[in-house]
Parts: C-alpha cells; sequence; structure tokens
C-alpha cells in the first residue's frame, strides 16, 4: 500500500466547480490534491461543434475566472455575449426588456461552452502543478472535526483538514455519509440544441414562459452564441419532452422557431438534441465536520435562470473570501468558520430558490386571476427604476 497523501484540501470530482476550487485554494496557500473516478482531461476538446452544453456566466463570475487566470484561456471568439434580455409571459404583450444599459454595464453576462471552461480550467491545474488522482474511484470515507480520511480503489488513502464534495447531484460522498438532502421532481425534461439561425440575434437572450396542451410549464430559452449562432434549453414536461424529442430534425427546428414567434428566421440544427431530467434538490446542512458540500453536490436548482454555475461558483467565491481574512494560525476546518460559510450560502440560495421555484410556481398556475397578475408584473416591470435594480441584480450574482 502506498504512503498515504497528507494535503490540506481533498476534492472529490473534477468538474467546473471542483477544478474552479482546486486552482483557487491553491492560489491562497492550501496544498490540493483532486480526486475523480473518471479522468476529464479524455474528453474531446476540438472545436470542430459546438458544445451541447453551456453556460450563462455572469459578469461578475467571469471577472472571478479572469482573476484565477482562466477567462484569458479560453477562445474568445467562442463567447456569446448578452447585452439584453427579452421575457415573454403567456399574454401577447411586450416583453419586459432588460438592457445592461440600464444598469451602466457593458453586458448582463456570458455565454460559455462547458468544454472550453473544463479544457482551461485543466490547463491551469497541470500549469500550476496541482496534484490529480483521475481514473481512480473512491471506495471509503471517514470524517471528524479535524480530518478527513478518503481511501480510493487503489487503495491510495488521504488525508486532508478539509475535504471538498464536488462530485454532482448524485454525490458520492453525500450518499457515504448518508447526507440528507430535500428532493423534489419538476417532472420536466430540458432539451438543449444548437443551431444556426437566419436573422442576428443582436447578443439579446430570450425567454418564453407559456402553458403547454396539458396546462403544464414550457420554458423555452434562446441564448447568443457567436456568429448567428443560437444556443436553446426548452423545459417540458416530459411527456412533451418524449414527443419533441421525436421528431426529425426540422420538425423540431420549426417547433422552437415557431415557440418564439418565428422572429430570428430559420433555424438549421448543428448537432445532436441532448436531453436531461429537472429536479429540485437543496440541504440545510453544506457542512458536516471537515466536509464541505459545494456545487451540484450542495444543491440543484431549475436552468431557467441559467444560475446553476454561478451558483456552484459562487460557493467556491465565498469559502475563499472566509479564508482569505482567518487568522494564519485557525484551521480550515474551523467549526465557527465553516458556520460562517453556511450562513452566507444559505442566504444566497434561498434567493436563487424564490427566483427560480417561485417563477416556476406561478407560471404554473392556471387561475385566470393569478394569470393577469403575472402577465401586468411583467408589464409593469418595464418602468425604469424597477427594470434597472433588477438589472443591477443580475449582473451582481
Amino acid at each position: 500500500m502506498s504512503k498515504p497523501i497528507k494535503t490540506d484540501v481533498a476534492i472529490v470530482g473534477a468538474g467546473l466547480v471542483g477544478l474552479a476550487a482546486a486552482v483557487a485554494l491553491h492560489q491562497v496557500g492550501c496544498s490540493v490534491v483532486i480526486v475523480d473516478s473518471k479522468n476529464p482531461a479524455k474528453a474531446d476538446f476540438q472545436d470542430a461543434v459546438w458544445d451541447a452544453r453551456i453556460y450563462a456566466i455572469s459578469p461578475k463570475n467571469a471577472q472571478w475566472l479572469a482573476s484565477l487566470g482562466v477567462w484569458q484561456l479560453l477562445n474568445a471568439k467562442r463567447i456569446g455575449e448578452m447585452q439584453a434580455m427579452e421575457i415573454y409571459g403567456d399574454a401577447a404583450q411586450a416583453p419586459l426588456a432588460l438592457m445592461a444599459s440600464d444598469a451602466n454595464a457593458d453586458n448582463l453576462g456570458f455565454i460559455v461552452e462547458a468544454k472550453a471552461l473544463m479544457h482551461a480550467l485543466l490547463k491551469l491545474v497541470e500549469a500550476l502543478g496541482i496534484r490529480t488522482l483521475f481514473d481512480y474511484p473512491c471506495e471509503a470515507i471517514s470524517a471528524s472535526p479535524s480530518k478527513a480520511i478518503l481511501r480510493l480503489a487503489n487503495q491510495q488513502v488521504i488525508e486532508s483538514t478539509l475535504l471538498l464534495a464536488a462530485d454532482g447531484s448524485h454525490s458520492w460522498v453525500r450518499q457515504q455519509l448518508n447526507w440528507p438532502m430535500q428532493q423534489r421532481s419538476y417532472g420536466q425534461t430540458a432539451i438543449v440544441a444548437n443551431f444556426k439561425i437566419e436573422k442576428s440575434h443582436a447578443n439579446i437572450a430570450r425567454q418564453w414562459f407559456a402553458l403547454d396542451e396539458d396546462g403544464k410549464n414550457s420554458i423555452l430559452a434562446w441564448l447568443p452564441l457567436p456568429d448567428n449562432t443560437l444556443s436553446i434549453v426548452w423545459s417540458v414536461s416530459t411527456k412533451q419532452a418524449d414527443l419533441l424529442l421525436k421528431l426529425s430534425e426540422t420538425e423540431f427546428a420549426n417547433r422552437v422557431m415557431a415557440a418564439g414567434g418565428n422572429i430570428l428566421g430559420e433555424f438549421n440544427l448543428l448537432s445532436p438534441l441532448a436531453a436531461f431530467p429537472l429536479n429540485l434538490q437543496t440541504t440545510h446542512q453544506f457542512v458536516r465536520d471537515c466536509v464541505v458540500l459545494v456545487g451540484d453536490a450542495a444543491h440543484q436548482i431549475h436552468p431557467m435562470a441559467g444560475q446553476g454555475a454561478n451558483l456552484g461558483f459562487r460557493d467556491v467565491v465565498d469559502l475563499i473570501e472566509i479564508y482569505k481574512e482567518k487568522n494564519q494560525y485557525r484551521p480550515l476546518n474551523d467549526s465557527s468558520l465553516l458556520k460562517r460559510y453556511t450562513r452566507i450560502r444559505k442566504a444566497d440560495l434561498l434567493n436563487m430558490l424564490v427566483l427560480t421555484d417561485g417563477l416556476y410556481k406561478l407560471f404554473e398556475q392556471q387561475n385566470v386571476v393569478i394569470k393577469n397578475v403575472r402577465n401586468w408584473g411583467l408589464s409593469a416591470t418595464n418602468y425604469h427604476v424597477i427594470k434597472k435594480m433588477l438589472v443591477a441584480n443580475a449582473i451582481a450574482l
């Protein structure tokens, strides 16, 4: 058996959040080991086709990624920029228009391919010499207030002062520790696809809230990419998703065009459709002993606001800020530091849940009075002062 590896921080999960956490912690002086049962470096990072999985990155998180040295490694020609957003209710009326200029900002955020961010983070992890143990599944874990011990399938043991579980919504770490989670299925599937479009999207993101023929929520987002390319996320009932996924490429493109009022002309599909089920998953306990949940391991929200990745990055940002301010003699797993982290992250998650889950429930209601109120709300929000507040809040995420 190999000699145990001792480190300040062990990170289980080499996704975007886990890799970003590794870089950020390394840069504040922590020794870090990243573990993953797969090797993310084996993925295909070629630019021949647009990645079906994309993320909306807020300006604030883009600045943070730049401060880590990640953003500079991305191909600027493949980053979409949102200079405005239009939100349509289920009534025939003018959309709620949010402009970056309403808050004297350059943009509302960026649209980035998942594989591009992953590739940039992996390159930085390698350049910084951060230790990685890929292709080795975890086999056992034990945790106390003072340390965590992780054993891999190859019998390698890792002892750490702090352990970050960044291993996704089906977190192995969480399951091994019998960590309680609150879960609810939305009964929806998100279909994602990329299109070449006829008319310019003008760097405007668009979103439609509607009800399908079964009275279920249908939420369609059009997200701008460079060169007259558009990424869509269409969240529909599982029943409707099954029907949409059976359509031909042309039929599906026509449905997407029609759902958006045909405002950008012809759509041509660039890659196969991808789909994934939508669930709400949260916890009241972000920390247990010296183990911290981050990213999808801690929370999974509806993609309507495009904030999944932003929320995960902010988990890391808040943890790093706390460590930057700590006394050098206090350990990383100091209970008061981790309690502070929990308070901050609970408040942020609650705000996001009010936005995403609250909007979902509001638009699911078929009561005539509620329908009128929600559509009046979208119209009333067009007043300049309220719009400016909304935009300022969006770019601060």
